[in-house]
C-alpha cells in the first residue's frame, strides 16, 4: 500500500501524533534519498528535515542528496532503492524544473518507498499547482505547473492562508472546479495510505470556490 505524506513545515519538532503514524509506517530505514528544491547549490541542504526525523527517531542506513551533482542514471537508482524518498522544502520553481528534467516522476511514482515532501517538495508531490506571484511564488505571470502527480489533487503548502483566505480563493478558485486543492500552514501534514487521507493539523480543503477547514484524524 503506498504511502503519502504531505507537510507543511514545523517550527521546531513533528508532533506527537503525526510522529507515531511515520514511526509506523517508515519500518524500512535502509536508505532515505532527499531531492533537492536548490539542485544547483551544493552545501548541506535538508539539515532542518532531517533533524525532524532524527529528534523522532526515524534515522538510516544511508542518506543521499540528489541534486545537480549526481549524475541522472544515478538519481534513478538511487530513487529505485530508497527506503524513503523525501523531497525537501525550499524553492518549488527550481525543484519542478529538476524533477522534470531529470525525469524523476515516474520513478518516485513507481517505487514502493514511502514518498515525503515538505512545503515545496509537497507542492510539487501533488497532480498540479499555481504558480502566481500573489501566493508567493517567483513568477511573472501565472501558470499552471504539472507536478510528479502521486495523487490527484492539488497542495498549496506553507501558506499564511488565514490572513489571506479572500486572495486565495481569488487565486486558486478555477483550478478548485477542476481538482480538489489542500492549503495548509505550518505544523500540519496530509496524509495519504491508499484510498485513506488523514489530516494532522490545520489543513483546509478548497473545492469549486469554496473553502473550509478539515477536521483533524484521530
Amino acid at each position: 500500500m503506498k504511502t503519502h505524506y504531505y507537510l507543511g513545515w514545523f517550527s521546531n519538532f513533528i508532533p506527537e501524533d503525526l510522529t507515531r503514524v511515520l514511526q509506523e509506517d517508515i519500518t524500512d530505514r535502509k536508505s532515505i534519498a532527499m531531492i533537492s528544491s536548490n539542485p544547483d547549490m551544493y552545501e548541506e541542504v535538508g539539515a532542518s528535515e532531517r533533524t525532524w526525523l532524527d529528534e523522532v527517531g526515524i534515522t538510516f542506513d544511508e542518506y543521499h542528496l540528489i541534486n545537480y551533482q549526481v549524475e541522472k542514471g544515478d538519481a534513478h537508482a538511487l530513487i529505485q532503492k530508497a527506503s524513503v524518498i523525501f523531497l525537501l522544502g525550499g524553492n518549488p520553481v527550481k525543484q519542478n524544473e529538476f524533477l522534470m528534467e531529470y525525469e524523476l516522476s515516474e520513478p518516485i511514482k513507481q517505487s514502493k518507498a514511502v514518498v515525503m515532501g515538505a512545503s515545496a517538495g509537497a507542492i510539487n508531490m501533488s497532480a498540479k499547482w499555481l504558480c502566481s506571484k500573489k501566493l508567493g511564488f517567483e513568477a511573472e505571470t501565472s501558470s499552471l505547473i504539472e507536478g510528479v502527480g502521486l495523487d490527484n489533487f492539488s497542495v498549496l503548502s506553507h501558506y499564511d492562508l488565514e490572513n489571506n483566505t479572500d486572495l486565495v480563493l481569488s487565486e486558486l478558485s478555477p483550478l478548485s472546479h477542476e481538482m480538489i486543492i489542500y492549503a495548509s500552514n505550518k505544523d500540519c501534514a496530509i496524509r495519504v495510505k491508499g484510498d485513506v487521507i488523514d489530516i494532522y493539523g490545520n489543513v483546509y480543503v478548497i473545492s469549486d470556490s469554496v473553502i473550509r477547514k478539515l477536521d483533524e484524524t484521530l
